[in-house]
């Protein structure tokens, strides 16, 4: 999937770099062409660390009439739901299809569900995710266009900032438990401030 980058974006690293905000996107110019080809490459390696903003669990898909079943064009990554506990089927992609390794074959009896990594389009991605992506594509660019490495050094450090931010987000959004509550389910954990209602 090609990702749009913004303009926003692409000036916040040429600002990083000692450039001149530019109006409008020109690919005609190597340093913007180059610079916006960063932002792309840097947008999928972290969609592919995969986050809770581009995770989904329990996809299902259904076989066509022929029993065949369409591999999603944005997906970055997928496995069996609970592949860990039945192996009776491993996907993988070929030719645009679901092919079962298991069993040899690229025809499906049932609908199958797959947890899924998907490629999300930028401007979905949540602001912590795009602020990583920036700092990460501002010490690229430092480091292969500049060449300086105070420069790098200190977009690195901005870069290990929006990372620990992005890292908090998802530990709020995740909703993890070390309980291995089962997704679909309710947990209420003990709450030190409910010991005055007893």
């Amino acid at each position: 999937m090609e990702q749009n980058i913004p303009l926003s974006a692409v000036n916040q690293v040429l600002g990083a770099i000692g450039q001149a905000p530019v109006q409008v996107l020109e690919f005609r110019n190597p340093e913007i062409s180059y610079i916006y080809r960063i932002l792309q490459e840097t947008t999928l390696e972290v969609q592919l660390e995969g986050w809770s903003f581009n995770t989904e669990h329990n996809y299902r898909l259904t076989p066509d009439s022929e029993g065949t079943i369409q591999y999603p064009f944005n997906a970055l990554q997928m496995d069996v739901s609970d592949g860990q506990v039945w192996r009776t089927t491993d996907v993988v992609r070929r030719q645009g299809l679901l092919y079962d390794k298991l069993h040899q074959s690229y025809t499906f009896k049932s609908p199958i569900e797959l947890d899924f990594l998907w490629e999300v389009e930028y401007t979905d991605i949540p602001p912590a995710a795009q602020n990583y992506i920036i700092n990460r594509s501002k010490a690229k660019a430092a480091q292969y266009l500049i060449g300086d490495s105070n420069l790098v050094q200190m977009m690195q450090k901005d870069e290990a900032l929006s990372r620990a931010s992005l890292l908090e987000h998802e530990c709020n959004q995740g909703d993890y438990t070390m309980f291995g509550t089962p997704r679909g389910t309710a947990y209420r954990s003990y709450q030190p401030y409910q010991a005055l209602n007893r």
